[in-house]
C-alpha cells in the first residue's frame, strides 16, 4: 500500500512538473501574448523593448503582468502600486520615488504646454515659449532640448519603437488673417540611439494656408504625412499631404467632403490608401484615397519665404463606405452606478455626490413589438443638444506581432451646455473601429454594388487599366432587417447611385452615461497662434489610452457650491467580435462577481482614483496615461511632475 502511494505520488508530481513546464514555454505565452495583443492591451516593457528581444522570462513577466492589470481593472479598478518600472529602477535617485508615486522636476522656468511619457524611461515635453525638452525619468535631468528661440506649438507626436525614434510636428502662424491664414510647420525627430544622449534632428518644413484642422505622421518609413485643412468658401474638408516629405512637393485637394460641426476626424494609412475617417452623432464614414490617384496631382514647392501652397482641385473619394453606431438599450431602469474599490471611500469628506441621469437614457419608451419591455436602439445624446466637446483616436501605439489586426479606438467627450446656469454637463462616449468599416465576411449583408466598393478598400484595386474606378458602400442607422435603401453621395463627376444599408459589427458604443462636470483649464492663446480667437480657451483635464479615460471632475454638483475635485478613470471592455462577451462582470455588495446584463455591459464603471496628499488638483496643468505600465502621469504649476502608479 505504501508503495502503491509512493508510486502514483509520483507519478502525480512528474505529470504536474511536465504540465508546468510545457505551460511556462515560450510559444504558450507567445500565444497569451498574441491574445493580449488583440485585445488591445499593452505589455509593460522597458524602455525600447521589443517582443522579439525579450527572453523568456521576461515574456512571462510581462505578460503575467498585463493580464493582472487587465483583469484588476476591469473588475475592482486600479489601486495604487508599489511595482512599476517608472519607481523601480537602480536609476533613480535617492528620495525621488515614494512608496506608490514619483515625482520629477519639469523643465525650469517654464511653462508645460503639452507633455507625453516616451516609455517607461523618458518623457517629452513641450513648453508654452516653443522648446521641446527630452526627460530623463529615472535620472530627473534633462536629455535633450529643441529650443527655436520663439513661439512654436508641439501639435502631433508619433513614436516609432522598431527605430527608438519619435516624429513629431511644430507649427505657427505665419499670417493671421483667418480664411487665408498662413502657417508654416517644421518636422522633427528625436532618435535614441543605443548609446549615448538622444538628439533632435529637423526633417522638412512645410507650408499650409486656411485653417489646419490636424496633422497626421502617416507612415515615417515611407515619409508620408497628411493635414486635413478646413476650406472655408465651400465649407469642406481639404486634404494636404506630402507623399515623400524628402521631396520639395506637396499634394492639395478639395474633397467637397463637408465639415459639419458635429463631426469628429482622422486620417489613417491602410493598403496605400489614405484614409479619411469621420465620424457624426449616428454614423461614420471613410473616404479612400489611393496614394497612386493623389500622385497624379502633385505639385512643386519651394523654400522661398513667399511660397505658398494652393489648392489644385476638386477630387471627390475613390472610395466611400458607412456604417451606423450601434447604441445601447433604452429599456433598463437604471444605468450602473459607481463601484468603488473595496478600499475607497464613496464619499467626498463624508457626503455622497449625486448625479442626474441624462434624458432619455433611462427615461419610458415605446415598445417596438420585438419583445416585452424592449425598445428600439437609438442615440441617447444626439446632436443637439450634445456636442463633441473633444474627440481622442487612438491607435495601437505599442510594439505588437505582425499577427495582430490594426485596430482604432474613439473617445468622444460629449457636451450640453445649459445657457440658464452656465455650466456645462458632460459624458463619455467610447467605441473601437477598423479600416475598412465593413469586413470582407460582412459583404453577404450588402448588395452588389456597395460589397464592390468594400471589397476595393480591402484589395486597394481601385485603379483598372490605368483608369480610377468608384464605388460606394453605404449603411443606415436602421437596424432592422426592412432597412430602407438610401442615397449616398458619390464624387461631382459620377451619377448619383442608391445603395443597401447595413451596420458594421465594430461600431457599438459604450458610455459613461451620469454626468458629470470635467474640470478645464484656460490657456492662454497667443495673438500669433490665433489672432481672431478667445485670448483664452478652455482645455478639459483628460486623457484617454486605447479603451481607457482618465479626467479630473468636480466632486460635487453645482448647486452645492463646493469645488473640491478628483481624480476619475474607467475601463471599457476589451475588442471582442462577440457583442455579448463584451460584457463587466457585475460586482455585488460583497465583492464577489456575477453575469452583467446585456445592458449593463454597454456602461463603462468610473471609479476615484487614489492620489498623494502632496497633489494639488487645483493646480493641474496637463494629464496623461500610460496603460501599458498601470501609469497617470500629471503636470503641476509650480514645476513638478507626478507619476501615479497603479495595479
Amino acid at each position: 500500500m505504501l508503495v502503491t502511494s509512493i508510486l502514483f505520488g509520483s507519478i502525480d508530481y512528474e505529470t504536474c512538473k511536465a504540465l508546468h513546464g510545457f505551460a511556462t514555454t515560450r510559444p504558450v505565452y507567445r500565444n497569451l501574448a498574441n491574445a493580449l495583443l488583440r485585445r488591445c492591451r499593452a505589455l509593460p516593457l522597458h524602455g525600447f523593448q521589443r517582443l522579439s528581444d525579450l527572453t523568456d522570462q521576461q515574456l512571462i513577466d510581462a505578460v503575467n503582468q498585463a493580464t493582472r492589470l487587465e483583469t484588476a481593472w476591469l473588475t475592482r479598478g486600479p489601486r495604487p502600486s508599489t511595482n512599476s518600472p517608472y519607481i523601480n529602477s537602480g536609476d533613480s535617485l535617492d528620495g525621488a520615488a515614494r512608496s506608490w508615486y514619483k515625482v520629477i522636476s519639469a523643465p525650469p522656468n517654464e511653462e508645460v504646454d503639452w507633455l507625453s511619457p516616451i516609455t517607461s524611461s523618458y518623457s517629452l515635453c513641450a513648453t508654452k515659449s516653443g522648446k521641446v525638452v527630452c526627460w530623463d525619468v529615472h535620472r530627473d535631468e534633462c536629455l535633450a532640448e529643441w529650443d527655436p528661440k520663439e513661439r512654436w506649438e508641439l501639435w502631433k507626436c508619433r513614436v516609432e519603437f522598431e527605430i527608438r525614434t519619435v516624429f513629431f510636428t511644430m507649427a505657427k502662424v505665419l499670417q493671421k488673417s483667418f480664411d487665408d491664414r498662413a502657417m508654416e510647420f517644421v518636422l522633427m525627430k528625436l532618435e535614441f540611439p543605443e548609446a549615448g544622449e538622444p538628439v533632435f534632428s529637423e526633417l522638412a518644413t512645410f507650408k499650409t494656408i486656411g485653417v489646419v484642422m490636424n496633422v497626421f505622421l502617416l507612415d515615417p518609413s515611407s515619409c508620408l504625412l497628411s493635414a486635413f485643412v478646413w476650406v472655408a468658401s465651400s465649407n469642406t474638408i481639404g486634404l494636404y499631404a506630402l507623399l515623400d516629405w524628402r521631396k520639395e512637393e506637396y499634394v492639395f485637394i478639395d474633397t467637397g467632403i463637408e465639415c459639419s460641426m458635429s463631426s469628429n476626424w482622422s486620417c489613417i494609412l491602410y493598403k496605400e490608401q489614405i484614409v479619411i475617417h469621420s465620424e457624426e452623432s449616428d454614423v461614420a464614414h471613410q473616404y479612400f484615397y489611393p496614394i497612386s490617384v493623389l500622385q497624379q496631382h502633385a505639385r512643386p514647392s519651394t523654400p522661398s519665404s513667399t511660397f505658398v501652397p494652393s489648392i489644385s482641385q476638386r477630387l471627390g473619394p475613390i472610395t466611400t463606405m458607412s456604417a451606423p453606431f450601434i447604441f445601447p438599450p433604452q429599456s433598463r431602469s437604471v444605468s450602473p452606478e459607481t463601484i468603488p474599490d473595496e478600499d475607497e471611500e464613496p464619499h467626498v469628506n463624508g457626503e455622497h455626490a449625486e448625479h442626474a441621469a441624462p434624458n432619455g437614457v433611462n427615461g419610458d419608451a415605446e415598445d417596438d413589438g420585438e419583445e416585452p419591455g424592449a425598445v428600439s436602439d437609438g442615440n441617447p445624446f444626439p446632436y443637439p443638444p450634445w456636442y463633441p466637446e473633444s474627440a481622442h483616436f487612438v491607435r495601437q501605439w505599442w510594439p505588437t506581432l505582425a499577427s495582430v489586426p490594426r485596430l482604432s479606438c474613439t473617445v468622444v467627450l460629449l457636451a450640453d451646455h445649459e445657457p440658464e446656469t452656465h455650466r456645462t454637463r458632460y459624458v463619455l462616449a467610447q467605441h473601437y473601429f477598423k479600416v475598412p468599416l465593413i469586413e470582407p465576411d460582412e459583404l453577404e449583408q450588402l448588395p452588389i454594388q456597395a460589397a464592390k466598393a468594400v471589397e476595393a478598400a480591402h484589395t486597394n484595386h481601385s485603379l483598372t487599366n490605368g483608369h480610377a474606378t468608384t464605388s460606394t458602400a453605404s449603411s443606415s442607422s436602421s437596424l432592422s432587417d426592412g432597412a430602407e435603401w438610401g442615397e449616398a453621395t458619390p464624387p461631382p463627376d459620377q451619377p448619383l447611385r442608391k445603395v443597401r444599408r447595413g451596420e458594421s459589427s465594430m461600431m457599438r458604443l459604450w458610455y459613461v452615461s451620469d454626468p458629470f462636470e470635467v474640470v478645464c483649464v484656460l490657456d492662454g492663446v497667443d495673438d500669433e497662434l490665433d489672432p481672431e480667437g478667445s485670448s483664452e480657451r478652455p482645455r478639459p483635464l483628460m486623457a484617454v489610452d486605447f479603451g481607457h479615460a482618465v479626467w479630473i471632475e468636480f466632486a460635487y454638483p453645482p448647486e452645492e457650491d463646493r469645488d473640491e475635485k478628483r481624480l476619475r478613470f474607467v475601463t471599457f471592455p476589451p475588442v471582442t467580435a462577440d457583442r455579448d462577451e463584451m460584457s463587466y462582470e457585475r460586482v455585488g455588495p460583497d465583492g464577489r462577481g456575477g453575469p452583467a446584463s446585456a445592458a449593463e455591459s454597454l456602461e463603462g464603471i468610473v471609479r476615484t482614483l487614489e492620489v498623494p496628499d502632496e497633489l494639488d488638483l487645483d493646480q493641474v496643468e496637463t494629464i496623461n496615461i500610460d496603460q501599458s505600465q498601470g501609469a497617470i502621469i500629471i503636470s503641476v504649476r509650480d514645476g513638478k511632475i507626478f507619476i501615479l502608479c497603479y495595479e
